[in-house]
């Protein structure tokens, strides 16, 4: 890739944040509150590609945009479990994390340390 390549990816990322973040700006508070904590949560816990994220968390404020519009509470868009919301979301995408192949690591070097102890299983 080319310099001029990576800096049109560059600036065209840079612009996708920050009309998304109007975006949310532009929303009534209690939307724009609800919206930043999935936001965090989704960037701690969400894919590891910078164009995946983008596109979940724009896709989060046209949900959140659209609810806002008609008038939706916020309980009503997330639900009672609001991590359970951002982790449904989340596999709407397909997409793994940091923390699920973290969590597919342990797991795997548990069932191997158990191999390892008790060989005739």
């Amino acid at each position: 890739m080319g310099i001029s390549e990576l800096a049109s990816k560059l600036i065209g990322d840079k612009r996708r944040w920050r009309a998304y973040k109007a975006r949310v700006e532009g929303l009534p508070s209690a939307y724009r509150i609800a919206v930043e904590g999935i936001e965090r949560y989704l960037m701690y816990t969400g894919p590891s590609d910078g164009d995946n994220l983008t596109k979940m968390l724009e896709d989060l404020a046209d949900l959140f945009e659209e609810n806002a519009v008609a008038g939706a509470t916020i309980r009503e868009i997330v639900g009672d479990d609001p991590v359970e919301f951002a982790e449904e979301f989340k596999r709407n995408y397909g997409l793994g994390s940091w923390l699920d192949n973290e969590q597919q690591r342990l797991a795997a070097a548990i069932a191997s340390a158990e191999r390892e102890q008790d060989p005739a299983s």
